[in-house]
C-alpha cells in the first residue's frame, strides 16, 4: 500500500531502546490517531525471530490502520513481513541491489549526513533520504557528525528527492526546518519519550500542514 503524498510531513521510527515500557503496537497505534501515517520499524538488537515476530505484527496492525510501514536496513525482513518499503543506511546493502531484491513497487529510503551522499543519493534516485543528523541524537550513539539546520540548507539544491530532516528534533525546530527546505521530520524520541503519544504527534502534525508546499 501506497499512499499519495505520504513522503512528507511527519515519519515516527518504532524504535523499542528508545521506550522499554512501551508497546510499539500502541506507539503506531497512538501515532496513527495524532496524525502520522509513515512509520518505521528499527530494532539493532533483536535476533531475527524476535525482529519478525515484532515486525509482523506492527505490519499487521499497520495494515488495518492504512499507513506506510518501513523495515530499517533489513530487505529480508521487509519482504517477510510485506513491509511497504525498507530504509538503508549507508553500510547496509547497496541501494542497486537492495532495489533488485525489494522489486520495482516497494519503497526504499536512503540514510545521508553529508553532500556528497546526498549527491551520490540524487544519482541513485531512492524514493526519499533521510538527512542528519541535524541535532544531538537523543536515542543513538556513535551517530555521524551534527549537521545543524544549516547542513540542510546546504544540501536542499543538491537533490529534488524528499528529505527527512533527523537527529535531535523537537517541535520547536519545525518552522525553521521546512524553511531550510525539509519535506519532512523523522523523530523518535521527541514522540516515544513524551508522557502522552498521541499528543506529541499531533503537535508535530498540526503544524507540518500549514508550513509545507509542493515548493518546499
Amino acid at each position: 500500500m501506497q499512499l499519495t503524498g505520504a513522503l512528507s510531513g511527519l515519519y515516527v521510527i518504532l524504535d523499542p531502546s528508545a521506550c522499554p515500557d512501551r508497546s510499539l503496537t500502541s506507539v503506531l497505534t497512538e501515532g496513527t490517531a495524532g496524525g502520522a501515517r509513515l512509520f518505521q520499524y528499527r530494532n539493532k538488537s533483536a535476533s531475527m525471530r524476535e525482529a519478525y515476530s515484532e515486525a509482523l505484527r506492527l505490519r499487521e496492525v499497520a495494515a488495518e490502520l492504512r499507513v506506510l510501514f518501513i523495515v530499517n536496513d533489513r530487505c529480508d525482513l521487509a519482504l517477510a513481513v510485506d513491509a511497504d518499503g525498507v530504509h538503508l543506511g549507508q553500510e547496509d546493502l547497496p541501494y542497486e541491489d537492495a532495489r533488485k531484491i525489494m522489486g520495482p513497487d516497494k519503497l526504499i529510503g536512503l540514510s545521508t549526513h553529508n553532500p556528497a551522499q546526498v549527491t551520490a543519493a540524487e544519482r541513485l534516485k531512492p524514493d526519499y533520504i533521510g538527512f542528519g543528523p541535524i541535532f544531538t541524537p537523543g536515542s543513538k550513539e556513535g551517530h555521524d557528525a551534527v549537521v545543524g539546520i544549516e547542513g540542510l540548507r546546504t544540501v536542499r539544491p543538491l537533490t529534488s528527492l524528499p528529505i527527512f530532516a533527523i537527529g535531535g528534533l523537537t517541535v520547536d525546530h519545525v518552522g525553521d526546518l521546512v524553511k531550510a527546505g525539509a519535506n519532512g521530520l523523522a523523530v523518535i524520541s521527541a514522540v516515544l519519550k513524551a508522557p502522552d503519544i498521541r499528543l506529541a504527534v499531533s503537535g508535530f502534525v498540526c503544524r507540518l500542514p500549514a508550513l509545507l508546499s509542493p515548493a518546499s
